[in-house]
């Protein structure tokens, strides 16, 4: 039992959160609760906190509209929090498409898809960015929050919350493009949602560190790492992840038996005198 939790604490604390989390909601839409309502672009904890997700908010700027004041405090509460623990911490603990695309990523494993390690994806990572900014100038032409318009992290919520038939066909189509057709293909390189918290992750403070004295180049951590190309420091020199691709999912310190890879504390004036 103990082994099992060294090996998968991390991920079961972040299925907890996300399930969690859906119960909530979901609580609410049912039986009234008042722990959490809404939904992930817009909630309210506890009938009086507003949380507001900051990309939604961006988007509603550029379509004209003007936005209120506990909006914008619930912009301010998420931007402050996901600044502090990681911006895309939202994919790997919050985000519910994160249990299916690492569902997708663990059958591509045992159905042995990507054998040959290293290969080259066949598409860029950078393509989240252009999405990001075309839903931006959509909501500018249109006067529409784009991607909230065709979110299929929303389809899902919606789906598993309120039960609408568009979430699970979003669930179903995301599943099968990550395992038949790109790995990590929603999260890792199309999701502008993902894409923004990556920008806001370049300054937040929980890092993994990497400590190479403790490496022995075994590569299980670019194995579960979704964002493998964060890892560049493995077998080369200790270094935090600084890249805000990185989830803060923790798999990967939770496969290293090696000791090497753990949270910590972001040291910025340290960073700067190595050149990061």
């Amino acid at each position: 039992m103990a082994t099992l939790w060294n090996n998968y604490r991390y991920l079961i604390l972040r299925r907890a959160t996300q399930v969690g989390l859906l119960v909530l909601y979901f609580g609410a839409n049912a039986w009234g609760w008042t722990i959490l309502m809404g939904n992930l672009s817009s909630s309210k904890v506890l009938g009086v906190i507003p949380l507001s997700d900051p990309y939604a908010a961006l988007q509603m700027l550029a379509a004209g509209a003007v936005l209120a004041a506990d909006l914008l405090i619930g912009v301010a509460i998420l931007t402050l929090f996901y600044f502090l623990i990681g911006g895309r911490a939202f994919c790997s603990w919050v985000c519910p498409v994160n249990i299916i695309t690492d569902s997708a990523n663990f059958l591509r494993r045992r159905l042995d898809f990507d054998r040959v390690q290293g290969i080259k994806q066949p598409a860029s990572r950078n393509i989240r960015y252009w999405v990001l900014a075309l839903s931006l100038i959509i909501s500018v032409v249109m006067g529409v929050t784009a991607f909230e318009f065709l979110s299929p992290i929303s389809m899902v919520h919606r789906g598993i919350v309120f039960g609408l038939g568009f979430g699970w066909a979003a669930m179903l189509i995301i599943f099968l493009f990550d395992l038949f057709v790109l790995k990590n293909g929603w999260c890792g390189h199309i999701c502008p949602l993902g894409g923004f918290y990556s920008i806001l992750g370049k300054f937040s403070l929980i890092r993994v560190h990497h400590t190479q004295e403790n490496c022995t180049l075994c590569m299980k951590c670019k194995v579960v790492c979704p964002e493998r190309q964060v890892l560049h420091m493995i077998g080369k020199e200790s270094l935090p992840v600084l890249m805000g691709e990185c989830t803060n999912c923790a798999r990967c310190i939770e496969v290293c038996d090696d000791d090497a890879l753990g949270f910590s504390i972001r040291n910025t004036l340290k960073n700067k005198k190595t050149g990061e």
